[in-house]
């Protein structure tokens, strides 16, 4: 439609054009060159050769041919001849001039003729086109403060329970949701209240909005489905007539679902903006919080939201009588990670010897985003190759894909950062291998992958909810194995261990300041992490200690750090020979699995016993931390 309206426009501008050309050709030829009085004349003086008559216009053609032609214009109601004779022409002088008439169509007028109604009517139909923007223009102004939510019929549902999988509890909560909406007599009959709200909370990917969803394809009842950034507009007032629109939509399908997707755009805790009480998202809160509980709310609609920033949320929007159930959807183990597999990989043509058992154990910490990201991925890698049947070449090649990236065979390596990644992985490798605590070594390969020049894969036996201080200060050692191994083989420090020493500050730090785990400092965390407005949550960090403590708070770390770097270097150092064969044959074949790097501890070196006492490298005040401290179970 604004095609049309853009091309009728161009039209109308093009006839007014021509319309305004046209009238100007026709005012320059009626200013003829003589008067038919003054033909006359010259006809009298046997001038003329020739008049030719053309409509009303005459063109006179003299007996002198260096003369030019020149035009004059008679009268429309009497002819030529006739008009002549009136101006004392006798037939004589007539008869000795050649006249020709010409009845040949006047183009020039009768286009002039026919333009004329057709500028009119473009006219009026430029007017009627403008006077209906003006009026969609007026309803669109009208039609603002309307909510956007999409509303899909419940009668054909496209995703039930049975396409959710690794989420077994939050499925249970949520069934008795749906029972509420297909059968809410029979809970009304012992006094039970239907749920206003539940709220959904969980990391990004691990399934919230597929199973809000579910819910609305097992109750069969009508789904709105919105966005929290969707209610707030920058004119005042538009949120808060969203979400009056939107309940307003939802109690005429009653009893139905409302899905707010990312609430916490809109329900973040009030009073900390500048605006004050009238700032818009505010207000916006504020309807909502009205519309959840106030007068006029006892209809059969469940807000069902969804966040993964609980911690920014409002407290009145996270009171009972609001959101009375909180449905946390956590990181699937293994189990729930195989039944994700198997959902994701149905209608897949998968080969006999795929494990989706084995496959699960080798994605810890995966969500279901990541799943179905890694079975599409070797879909992908299985058509490319031209197969028939995904493989477990596809699969495995797919986690990896998922974790770090595509592979970059193309990119060009000199031989000297070549030797460098070798031995850097190779650090990673036997240290990881040796440490008791660490995860088991998978694969070893300098092929580089996403940002990565090299890397060391190491999976878990089994998954994990809490970390141990023997396990953070072997992880401690596992990831300065790289930067060790450089600068024994090499003699040399380089930047490539610039992540792996990120990773170690952060795991030291948060080990004295989160979890307690320095026998020095007093068990207590330091410093409180605070969202500041406008400035993000890493920047608002409220420190609540001395100086003289966060001096403390630095011996440890660098006390932790060092202690770990001396322990590294000591395995390295008692396990050079087995450095030299992994890095070597790594600039061989350049990838190691498993197995391979298995066999290069079956002899060899002397068995080298991680927990045996060595040097703690101190402040010169106490001694360092036994790395085998007693566990202290905390939060992955």
């Amino acid at each position: 439609m604004q095609r049309f309206q853009r091309w009728f426009v161009v039209a109308i501008v093009i006839a007014v054009a021509i319309a305004s050309v046209t009238y100007v050709q026709g005012n320059a030829r009626q200013q003829t060159d003589l008067q038919i009085s003054e033909v006359a004349k010259k006809v009298k003086n046997n001038e003329v050769d020739k008049l030719v008559v053309d409509g009303d216009t005459v063109k006179v053609q003299y007996r002198d041919k260096s003369r030019p032609v020149q035009e004059s214009r008679k009268e429309a109601s009497s002819s030529l001849i006739e008009q002549l004779t009136q101006y004392g022409v006798t037939p004589e002088q007539r008869d000795a001039v050649k006249i020709e008439v010409f009845n040949g169509t006047n183009w020039l007028e009768l286009f002039l003729s026919i333009l004329s109604p057709l500028s009119i009517l473009l006219f009026l139909g430029f007017m009627f086109m403008m006077f209906r923007n003006a009026q969609n223009a007026n309803g669109n102004a009208m039609q603002f403060g309307r909510s956007k939510a999409r509303m899909f019929n419940g009668e054909n549902p496209t995703v039930t329970f049975g396409d959710v999988a690794g989420a077994d509890e939050a499925k249970q909560e949520l069934q008795e949701v749906v029972e509420f909406l297909k059968q809410p007599e029979k809970f009304i009959q012992l006094g039970a209240r239907i749920p206003k709200g539940v709220l959904l909370i969980g990391s990004p990917g691990t399934g919230k909005t597929l199973l809000a969803k579910a819910v609305s394809g097992e109750a069969g009842v009508p789904f709105f489905s919105i966005s929290g950034s969707e209610f707030v507009e920058m004119f005042v007032g538009v949120g808060a007539s969203r979400v009056r629109d939107l309940f307003g939509e939802a109690k005429k399908h009653s009893p139905c679902i409302i899905f707010v997707d990312e609430i916490d755009a809109v329900g973040r805790s009030r009073g900390t903006g500048l605006g004050g009480g009238h700032d818009e998202r505010e207000q916006t809160l504020n309807q909502i919080l009205v519309e959840m509980d106030g007068f006029g709310t006892d209809t059969n609609v469940i807000v069902i939201a969804a966040t993964n920033r609980p911690d920014v949320l409002d407290s009145a929007l996270m009171r009972p009588g609001r959101f009375d159930r909180r449905v946390v959807l956590d990181r699937p183990d293994v189990r729930g990670r195989e039944a994700i597999l198997k959902v994701h990989t149905r209608g897949k043509p998968l080969a006999p010897e795929v494990d989706l058992g084995k496959l699960a154990r080798a994605t810890p910490g995966f969500v279901g985003a990541d799943i179905e990201n890694l079975v599409n991925e070797a879909a992908i890698l299985a058509a490319r190759r031209n197969k028939k049947l995904v493989t477990n070449d596809e699969l495995l090649e797919s986690v990896e894909r998922v974790m770090m990236g595509p592979e970059r065979k193309s990119r060009i390596i000199t031989p000297s950062e070549r030797r460098l990644t070798a031995y850097h992985e190779a650090g990673h490798a036997i240290v990881g291998h040796l440490m008791p605590n660490c995860d088991p070594i998978q694969k070893v390969t300098i092929i580089p992958r996403g940002m990565a020049g090299g890397y060391t894969l190491s999976l878990p036996v089994e998954d994990h909810h809490y970390v141990s201080r023997s396990k953070f200060v072997d992880d401690l050692s596992y990831a300065l194995g790289g930067r060790v191994a450089e600068e024994l083989a090499l003699g040399e420090i380089t930047t490539g261990a610039s992540s792996d020493l990120q990773r170690v500050t952060e795991i030291a730090r948060d080990m004295i300041t989160r979890y307690g785990m320095s026998e020095k400092m007093a068990p207590m965390v330091y410093g409180q992490k605070q969202e500041m407005v406008f400035l993000g949550r890493d920047l608002g960090e409220q420190r609540d200690y001395s100086e003289s403590v966060a001096m403390e708070i630095d011996r440890e770390v660098q006390k932790l750090v060092l202690t770990a770097y001396q322990r590294t270097k000591d395995t390295l150092t008692q396990y050079r020979t087995t450095l030299d064969a992994v890095a070597e044959k790594l600039m061989e074949i350049e990838t190691l699995d498993a197995d391979s790097f298995r066999k290069f501890f079956d002899g060899g070196d002397k068995p080298f016993n991680p927990r045996a006492p060595m040097k703690a490298i101190t402040d010169g005040t106490d001694d360092a931390a036994a790395p085998g401290a007693t566990p202290a179970p905390m939060p992955a």
